[in-house]
């Protein structure tokens, strides 16, 4: 199994949830069988040997950073990252990174659970120079299909990755370990200052530099 020890976790949009208060509360703050659902990642990144975690931020960040670092685990340090195009594509959130994180890490979303055992998983079956995406293809189990961003693969090469594809076998879960050049071609992506994730996962897939990881029964 490959040392994992940094993770970058987006959560610089404006995904919120209305409290009875009235308020809005930041979507990775939203209570879970109660606990913020950004515990159940926290610990999910702790479990897998991440020591750094490196949070983008963007809406809501003053709220979001003093919420984060009581939550944090003493072995981990937290490193918030301002993103000043929030309002823009994740690829963005995904830039501000740059420089940053040790290789290869883990890459998620301040939204998304997952099963903690998935990044042990990811880790094991990962190759360390290219992009691994963990994928589910228990596609009759996805829940609003409509929204999952669709993967079509030929064995363990990711080909196309887009919500709107016809012809596809498995979902991204959000879950990746990355090397630095996803940097590298998120710049390439990049049109009129702005790029989405999926866009520089797409040129890299074009050049067969994508894996795809079947998450299984998790």
């Amino acid at each position: 199994m490959h040392e994992i020890t940094d993770a970058v976790v987006l959560m610089a949009g404006t995904g919120s949830r209305l409290r009875a208060s009235g308020e809005m509360l930041p979507k990775p703050l939203v209570p879970i069988f109660g606990r913020p659902l950004i515990t159940y990642i926290i610990a999910g990144l702790q479990k897998a040997g991440v020591r750094n975690l490196h949070a983008v931020v963007g809406a809501n960040a003053d709220l979001l950073v003093a919420s984060l670092r009581p939550l944090i685990p003493s072995e981990m340090r937290l490193n918030p990252i301002p993103n000043p195009d929030w309002e823009k594509q994740n690829g963005l959130s995904v830039l501000c990174a740059a420089g940053h994180p040790i290789a290869p890490f883990f890459l998620t979303m301040g939204d998304h659970l997952f099963d903690p055992s998935l990044l042990a998983q990811v880790a094991e079956q990962a190759e360390p120079g290219e992009l691994n995406l963990a994928v589910d293809r228990k596609i009759d189990a996805i829940f609003d299909l409509d929204d999952a961003m669709k993967v079509q693969t030929t064995g363990d090469r990711v080909r196309a990755i887009g919500k709107t594809l016809a012809t596809y076998d498995a979902i991204d879960t959000g879950v990746f370990l990355c090397p630095n050049e996803l940097f590298d071609y998120l710049r390439r992506a990049r049109r009129n200052g702005d790029c989405s994730l999926a866009d520089g996962v797409r040129l890299m897939a074009a050049e067969g530099k994508v894996r795809a990881i079947d998450i299984g029964a998790a």
